[in-house]
């Protein structure tokens, strides 16, 4: 399992999530690396980031923490990192969806500009199933992106969409066939790499700062929530049947 860094020409670098066995879930060493790869990326000369997933099944499902769900301020601040959650990015990113794209993995997606999706691919954040809060910014970013009632439907009913219910609430930008995915969102790299490098970046500084802002305007309400459910009477039901793969029981 890796986070694994190459490159399509000089200035487009593409980063694959390689958890097959476990439908690309990123453990913390994961996030940690992916949040490295922010700040090596940062001050590249790559002018295009692409993300995906290993295979043909997941783009990934999240993190992967086997069970601990414990939020100290140094794990939590590096998975906002991994994520992106809370920082407006430099470079435009895009999202090549080849499965599966569930909690964690959305909320990364989230933080992408552009995003293809294959036929196969599926959304969904079902967190409050399992009684977890989720930390990684859908709460705010679903909402500016996609609308109030979608992101109300997608987070609290938990089920997950298909890619053409994606593009129907605006997503993702298109599906493309699984062989032509990563070459048609290539080609969208290098389209903007061709663009001027300091207009793009500051198209996109402004484009992401201003989302960025909005969910550190509520962070601090976010934590606060998350950490109320953690202590609920629901929480440890919740945990015990995602570990134990059956329904939960909040009777």
């Amino acid at each position: 399992m890796e986070i694994r860094l190459t490159e399509e020409g000089r200035h487009i670098a593409v980063i694959t999530i390689d958890n097959q066995p476990r439908r690309n879930a990123m453990t913390r060493e994961m996030i940690y690396e992916l949040a490295r790869l922010w700040d090596e990326l940062e001050t590249s000369d790559h002018r295009c980031i692409v993300v995906t997933g290993a295979g043909d099944r997941a783009f990934s499902s999240g993190a992967d923490l086997g069970g601990d769900l414990r939020a100290s301020a140094d794990l939590a601040a590096k998975i906002n990192r991994g994520l992106l959650k809370t920082d407006g990015y430099p470079k435009p990113v895009l999202a090549a969806v080849n499965g599966d794209c569930v909690a964690g993995g959305l909320e990364l997606m989230l933080s992408c500009d552009i995003r293809f999706a294959s036929p196969n691919a599926r959304f969904g954040l079902p967190e409050v199933k399992w009684s977890i809060y989720p930390f990684g910014g859908s709460t705010t970013k679903l909402v500016a992106q996609i609308g109030y009632v979608h992101a109300a439907e997608m987070l609290l009913g938990a089920q997950l969409i298909s890619a053409g219910q994606a593009v129907e609430i605006d997503l993702v930008n298109r599906v493309v066939p699984q062989a032509d995915l990563m070459s048609e969102t290539l080609r969208m790299a290098e389209l903007i790499a061709d663009n001027s490098p300091s207009a793009v970046q500051a198209v996109k500084h402004q484009l992401s700062e201003t989302q960025a802002e909005l969910v550190r305007s509520r962070e601090s309400v976010e934590q606060a929530l998350g950490d109320a459910v953690r202590e609920s009477p629901h929480f440890k039901e919740g945990v015990a049947a995602f570990l134990e793969k059956r329904q939960p029981d909040y009777d």
